[in-house]
């Protein structure tokens, strides 16, 4: 499992800092029992704001490739990423709607 970033630890404490301080003081409760319950609610609900934050993307448009040890100059080479080809979508198009 990967770790979680900052942002993700920042949002997962601030909302159970927040929720719980909202729900005590909504509520009113005083028991011990009520307070547990509004502690472990407000941890789920952090974890689960922690677990949904956006994770950035790595872009997959170029990749860097790997040459071989032989031929390494300390730099990989790009080769960018082409997308299919003009024939690939004429064959999508069904014959009676092509012109």
């Amino acid at each position: 499992m990967p770790r979680p970033t900052a942002a993700q630890l920042a949002y997962g404490s601030a909302t159970v800092v927040l929720s719980t301080l909202a729900m005590l003081l909504l509520s009113g409760i005083t028991s011990v029992v009520g307070i547990a319950v509004i502690a472990l609610f407000a941890l789920c609900l952090g974890l689960l704001v922690s677990v949904k934050a956006v994770r950035p993307r790595v872009s997959t448009a170029v990749r860097p490739v790997r040459t071989s040890p032989a031929s390494h100059s300390g730099a990989a080479s790009v080769v960018p990423v082409v997308g299919p080809s003009p024939a690939a979508a004429e064959n999508r198009i069904p014959a009676s709607l092509r012109r």
